[in-house]
C-alpha cells in the first residue's frame, strides 16, 4: 500500500509559503507507517518542535491500473475521506535550504492521519465538495475540492504514468491555505460537508 500526497494542489497554499503554483502536479510518498486511523491520539514526536497540520481529501483506488486514461479515472475510486498531512516544518525548512530531500519531515510515524469513508455516490459533484478542520472546535482550515489545480481524476491518471496504482493505495490530494502549528493537548476533528470524519487528540 502506498501513500502519495500531492503538494500545491491549492494557489493559496501555495502562495502562502512564498512557492509558485505549479504546471504539473508535486507529489511525495509516505510509508503505511505513517498511517493514524481510528481516532487514535497523536503523540508529538521528539523530532520535531514545530509540527504543523494539512488537512486534505483522501481517495482511496479500488483497482490496478497503470497508464489510466483521464477519462476512465472515475472507476478507479469509490470512496473519499479526509486527513491530515502533518509536518515537521523545521525539518522540512532546513532539508530545504540544503537541496535535502525532506521525506524526514513528512513520512515519520502518524504523520498520515485518516478519516471515516464517504462513497462517493453520496455527493452529486466530486469538483464542488467542501470540507474542513477544526482545532479546538474553531474552523482553521477550509477548502472546496473545485478550487484544486489538478483534480482528483487528472491526478489519478497523471500519478499512474510513474507508479502502477493498486488497490488500497491513498492519494492525499493536497492542502488549501491556512496550515498552523499542533500543540499537546489540542484536539483536532475533521469535516467533509457536515460529516464529522476524525476526531483524535495531540498528546
Amino acid at each position: 500500500m502506498k501513500i502519495i500526497c500531492i503538494g500545491r494542489n491549492y494557489v493559496l497554499h501555495a502562495k502562502e509559503f512564498g512557492n509558485e503554483v505549479p504546471f504539473s502536479p508535486v507529489f511525495f510518498l509516505k510509508p503505511d507507517t505513517a498511517l493514524l486511523t481510528k481516532n487514535r491520539p497523536f503523540f508529538y514526536p521528539d523530532i520535531s518542535k514545530e509540527i504543523q497540520y494539512e488537512a486534505e481529501m483522501v481517495v482511496k483506488i479500488n483497482k490496478v491500473g497503470k497508464h489510466i486514461q483521464e477519462k476512465f479515472a472515475h472507476t478507479y475510486y469509490e470512496e473519499i475521506s479526509l486527513g491530515v498531512d502533518f509536518t515537521a516544518r523545521d525539518l522540512q525548512r532546513e532539508a530545504k535550504s540544503k537541496g535535502l530531500p525532506w521525506e524526514k519531515a513528512k513520512a515519520f510515524d502518524q504523520s498520515a492521519v485518516l478519516g471515516n469513508w464517504i462513497p462517493k455516490k453520496e455527493f452529486e459533484d466530486i469538483k464542488n465538495i467542501n470540507f474542513h478542520l477544526e482545532k479546538n472546535d474553531e474552523i482553521v482550515q477550509s477548502g472546496n475540492t473545485g478550487n484544486m489545480t489538478f483534480t482528483i481524476d487528472y491526478l489519478i491518471a497523471y500519478l499512474s504514468r510513474f507508479f502502477t496504482l493498486k488497490m488500497g493505495d491513498l492519494i492525499y490530494t493536497g492542502t488549501p491555505a491556512g496550515v498552523g502549528e499542533v500543540n499537546v493537548g489540542a484536539r483536532m476533528t475533521g469535516y467533509i460537508e457536515d460529516k464529522e470524519l476524525f476526531d483524535f487528540k495531540i498528546k
